[in-house]
């Protein structure tokens, strides 16, 4: 919310203050990806697996790898990796990947036009005001603490 108080364009999954984001700018103005609530609650349920997942998409094999060899910090990070592939994936970040790499493509192709990148900028700015904390503070005095402003 930070950011979007700055004008930022969103990308994200549509959970956590996402989903209070999502209901002010709507899908015009933010870009979400990944799986919903109700289709993560499915895939478990079917057993998610994400190496077969993985395995599945050659550009996020081609990804994992090079996180697994490193870069040119000097620093493999293999036992992320391996926490994404074997330990459960719990967030289902290999299950979005595909989602987040098109939903990517489509925000940069968006914001490349300047005039586009102005608008959605100027809308998440003006749309952030219920997040400020002036109003929360006001909210929480008057509504829980019962205190007259």
């Amino acid at each position: 919310m930070k950011l979007m108080l700055n004008g930022a364009v969103t990308i994200g999954t549509l959970d956590g203050a996402n989903v209070e984001m999502h209901e002010r700018l709507g899908d015009k103005n933010m870009f979400l990806f990944g799986l919903h609530a109700d289709e993560v609650t499915a895939l478990k349920a079917a057993g998610y697996d994400p190496k077969a997942y993985a395995e599945r998409d050659p550009e996020l094999t081609a990804v994992l790898e090079r996180f697994s060899r490193g870069f040119r910090d000097g620093k493999s990070y293999s036992d992320l990796v391996s926490g994404l592939l074997y330990g459960g994936d719990p967030y289902m970040l290999i299950a979005d990947y595909r989602s987040y790499a098109q939903t990517h493509d489509r925000m940069y192709a968006s914001i490349s036009d300047d005039g586009e990148r102005a608008r959605l900028s100027i809308i998440n700015t003006a749309q952030a005001g219920i997040f400020a904390a002036d109003r929360a503070v006001s909210e929480y005095a008057e509504g829980i603490w019962k205190i007259k402003l």
